[in-house]
Parts: structure tokens; sequence; C-alpha cells
């Protein structure tokens, strides 16, 4: 795929760079960044970013160049939407179109030919990885809209993704608010949404042989109406999926708590990746 390279930054002896493309998934110019070590790179950690956030939050807030500089994996932070569209309702929220696109494939009139975020993931994003940046292997991670995103493509494409991790996910978006008003303005027909909720997923078999590993902030403010953690624990239990939930008390929903742990996380990723 032709990529354009915008802007690079040597960092730890590796580079942080942006790029854009023209998306034939989404029908608009696409941007990500990315981050790659010194040494030659053979794996990948995709990053799957929140409501709001673009391809810049991740790769200038949480720190993860100084846990992957001595590794031979890239990590890649693709935006969170299509760009540069003029939709019905698209910009008047923050929960919902720009900047929210929840890793879906739209179904209804308006939104069906560019919001098709799970598509892009999965196939241009991946081949990316595999054309541009010559990767072997790939695991996923995200925070909030994007911890829901990286886990259901990584329940689903199981044998894409060599692991899976999530901060402060929307576990169950179904039982939701945040995914009750994208699912109903992004699909056309109800009934859908169970294929793009983890605990529904989990609830009707689509489950990993690995473990799938969730960082929860006590204090975050979004728990008890948004995220739903023990809903997703409490379906892992009696489906018999391998799931860790690590709850940090006092920490929030922010970057500030992300970079508090993404080392975890990394060290998760990079033990799969390596096998």
């Amino acid at each position: 795929m032709n990529i354009t390279e915008t802007k690079s930054i040597k960092t730890f002896d590796g580079f942080t760079k942006y790029f854009e493309h023209d998306s034939n998934i989404t029908k608009t110019k696409m941007n990500f960044s990315v981050f790659t070590p010194k040494a030659e790179v053979k794996n990948a950690i995709i990053w799957l970013s929140g409501l709001t956030c673009t391809e810049e939050n991740f790769i200038t807030k949480a720190g993860a160049q100084a846990y992957l500089k001595d590794s031979n994996t890239m990590i890649i932070c693709p935006d969170t939407s299509p760009r540069g569209l003029d939709l019905p309702g698209e910009h008047e929220s923050y929960d919902f179109g720009s900047g929210a696109g929840f890793y879906i494939n739209s179904t209804t009139e308006n939104y069906k030919n560019n919001y098709r975020m799970y598509d892009y993931i999965k196939e241009e994003v991946v081949n990316i990885l595999k054309e541009n940046f010559k990767v072997t292997d790939i695991s996923i991670m995200g925070h909030s809209m994007g911890g829901h995103g990286a886990l259901i493509l990584g329940l689903k494409e199981k044998n894409l993704f060599k692991s899976v991790s999530a901060f402060s996910p929307i576990v169950n978006p179904t039982k939701s608010p945040w995914g009750q008003k994208a699912f109903k303005g992004y699909l056309a027909d109800e009934k859908e949404a169970l294929l793009y909720d983890a605990t529904e997923l989990i609830k009707t078999g689509i489950t990993r042989d690995d473990k799938i590993l969730i960082d929860q902030g006590r204090s975050d403010q979004f728990l008890e109406e948004h995220l739903l953690t023990e809903n997703i624990v409490n379906q892992a239990r009696e489906s018999g999926q391998k799931l860790e939930v690590k709850y940090r008390d006092g920490y929030d929903h922010s970057y500030f708590y992300i970079s508090s742990f993404i080392g975890e996380h990394i060290e998760f990723h990079l033990k799969s990746l390596n096998k």
C-alpha cells in the first residue's frame, strides 16, 4: 500500500513517525503514527485509542517507546474514525461520528460507505504492517472505546492477533450508554450490535485459548455507567475464557493512568510475540 511519511522524530535511538494514506475501505485519507525501534522490526502491536482521540494521543502521552526501544517490535496507532467528511450528525457530539468510530462496520445509510473501522484495522492496518514494515506477528491493545475494539477484534480474529489487552475497555457496549448511542447510529439492525460486544461474543462461545489482560482504575469516573468491567469478568468465568483483570486503586481513565502501567502491557505482548 502507498503510505506517505509526514513527520519523523528520533526517539530512544529509534523513530516516532507519522503517516497518511488513501483508504480503500473508509474512502477517505487516514492517518497513523508508529514507533520503530533501532533493531530490525519483526513484530508489531496495534494500539486503538478512545473517544475524541487521533493518532497523536497515545504516541505522545503513553511513554511506550521506552519499553520497546530494545525490542524487535514496533507499535502502530491508527486514527479513531474517518476524517474530512460532513455526514449528518457526524460532528455534533464527542461520542458519535468523528473521533468515535467504535471499530465496527456501519450498516446505516449515512455511515455505511465510510465508517468501516473494523475492516480498516483488520485489513488495511494489518496489510500496512505486513507489506510496508515487513511484520510477521501482531498483537492488539487499546483504551476505552479502543479497548472495546481490541477485545472484539482479538476475539473474532484470534488467529490474526497473538495476544490481546485493554485499558478501561467498554466491555459490554450493548449495556453501556456510549455503546447504545453509537450502535443505534451505525447499525441498521439492533441485533448486529451483539456482534460487536465482547461480553456477548464470549457468551456465544467466541473465545481465545490464551489469557486476555484487562487493566482498570478503581477511581475511573466511567467505570460504573459505561465500562461495566464486572460483566465480562462474570461471563468469562462462566464461559471458561481465561481473563486477568488488574484493578488499580486510585487510578482514573486518563493517560496518566495508562502511562503508569503501559510497560506491563508491552511486556505481556512481547512474551507472546517472541514465543
